[in-house]
């Protein structure tokens, strides 16, 4: 579960404002579009598949609300639940009955839950890459204490968030695809509750 949060976390930390790398027009734009496409997005669920470096495979529901909210629901048998509710990310153990509580303000989860995303500005984005069918942002953490990279997978030319891929310090991946993906649909402000 740590390896999720910290995926979850490397995520947004590519997203962190700073200064921006030298992207030449063509990627400029992408990233733009990329950003203009991520900032259009106020409400999203969906299901995930998580496989982890061992290859064991999650499955579960996700959804977001911005700006600040997340929750990633597993499936049984797996015995997890993570909620952002704007301030704190909460990781549950549903079976054991306990949480572990980390400041939403000091993790970068909170800029990927942001109305206001700037990819070209970031000095956290290294490449994007051209594939057939997708666009690809690869990014380093911009957290002095980690050296984690993370690789974001879009559709394209029709831009969706499919996939990121973090490798951790020790070169251990992480893999999560997103699924059925909806968006612009109503939440409820209920289900990013930390309170059980």
């Amino acid at each position: 579960m740590r390896r999720f949060l910290l995926a979850l976390s490397v995520v947004t930390l590519a997203f962190a404002p700073a200064h921006a790398a030298d992207f030449n027009a063509a990627d400029k734009a992408d990233l733009q579009r990329i950003s203009d496409y991520l900032n259009s997005i106020h409400t999203m669920r969906g299901g995930f598949l998580q496989v982890g470096p061992d290859g064991r495979e999650s499955t579960g529901k996700f959804y977001i609300l911005k700006p600040g909210k997340m929750r990633f629901d597993y499936d049984p048998p797996t015995p997890t639940l993570v909620i952002a509710n704007g301030l704190s990310v909460v990781v549950f153990n549903t079976r054991l009955k306990t949480s572990n509580s980390y400041p939403e303000s000091a993790s970068p989860l909170n800029l990927l839950l942001s109305d206001n995303i700037h990819l070209a500005r970031s000095s956290s984005i290294e490449r994007i890459e051209h594939q057939a069918g997708e666009l690809i942002v690869n990014a380093r953490s911009s957290d002095q204490r980690t050296s984690s990279k993370v690789s974001i997978v879009f559709t394209d030319p029709n831009l969706e968030l499919r996939q990121w891929t973090i490798i951790d310090a020790q070169g251990l991946a992480t893999t999560v695809s997103l699924r059925d993906v909806q968006t612009g649909i109503d939440l409820p402000e209920s289900a990013f509750k930390t309170t059980q």
